[in-house]
């Protein structure tokens, strides 16, 4: 575990100094599709479309350059004060274009072809961002950070996180032997989970836990509720709204039809992370682990005693 979160800060190491010296001076960037990115000489003025986007501009303190955010955008609570777009194929491109944005940021798989192409012979620049683990997530800090002329704030971030991380990996010993079911999608619309390669997989490693669905194919795998039961998971994470559902997602996951041996469900050892702490590759996933380190070893019921 400490060669591995030593190799990632070198990783990072040579991330940032790549994008610091591309940054200065305004020339170019390569974002997270490896395309090389020339970035205005003043950036001024930004759209985000993904939610871990939009919290790394106010992480690094340039959340008051946002002009546009996708529909998505939810936290900090300021930015529901900026103006709403939509977002992946529904992307509303002649709404963007009217906010005249220096720089747009959005994932590799969130829109068109057809739609980058249109922004960006509107000339606008666009970044491509796409964390999927944790070296992707210290990546895209950078990468943003970089863009926006907060180099150093974003180095001051990651090196946060990854303090953070190791202080809990420290106490990893706590959970060994236990098992974690992420669900990232309720049943009504089709169960999904987070597979290897994810954050999520990651951070439970970290702390001690063990993923059951950290052995398959797909970094975010569709599964049944078969396939759950039969794995027996000690613990269920879900990220489900409670308006989503209309009911409580924890209560809705106690009673389904055929999950009462499920030792989770028998304990009641569910976590609803309604926050996005643990779903998003941003700055809050050190507060994800450490809610889910804290449920999963009694500290929380201990503090709220």
């Amino acid at each position: 575990m400490i060669r591995k979160i030593v190799s990632l800060v070198l990783c990072l190491m040579l991330c940032l100094g790549v994008f610091a010296a591309q940054a200065d001076g305004a020339a170019t960037v390569t974002d997270m599709a490896g395309r090389e990115v020339a970035l205005p000489e003043k950036v001024e003025r930004v759209i985000a479309l993904m939610p871990a986007d939009c919290e790394i501009l106010y992480a690094l303190g340039a959340g008051d350059l946002l002009v546009g955010r996708g529909e998505w955008c939810d936290y900090p609570a300021e930015v529901l004060e900026v103006e709403s777009v939509e977002s992946g194929y529904a992307l509303n491109v002649e709404q963007l274009i009217a906010l005249e944005p220096d720089v747009v940021f959005m994932t590799k798989m969130g829109q068109t072809e057809e739609q980058l192409q249109q922004i960006e012979n509107a000339g606008i620049t666009v970044v491509m961002t796409d964390g999927q683990d944790l070296a992707g997530t210290y990546e895209e800090i950078a990468l943003v950070g970089a863009v926006v002329g907060k180099t150093a704030e974003a180095e001051q971030i990651v090196s946060d996180m990854q303090a953070a991380f190791a202080s809990l990996a420290e106490n990893a010993a706590d959970l060994e032997g236990k098992t974690v079911y992420f669900e990232t999608s309720p049943l009504v619309w089709g169960l999904y989970s987070a597979g290897p390669g994810t954050f999520m997989d990651e951070i439970a490693t970290m702390i001690g836990l063990t993923n059951i669905f950290g052995d398959v194919e797909y970094a975010w795998p569709t599964v049944s509720e078969e396939q759950v039961i039969e794995r027996n998971p000690d613990f269920i994470v879900t990220i489900t709204m409670f308006d989503s559902l209309g009911e409580d997602p924890v209560a809705e996951i106690m009673n389904r039809e055929g999950w009462q041996d499920v030792t989770a469900v028998k304990n009641g050892a569910i976590l609803n992370l309604v926050g996005n702490e643990l779903s998003r590759p941003a700055p809050r996933l050190v507060e994800g682990a450490q809610a889910l380190y804290d449920f999963a070893t009694g500290a929380e019921a201990d503090r709220a005693a």
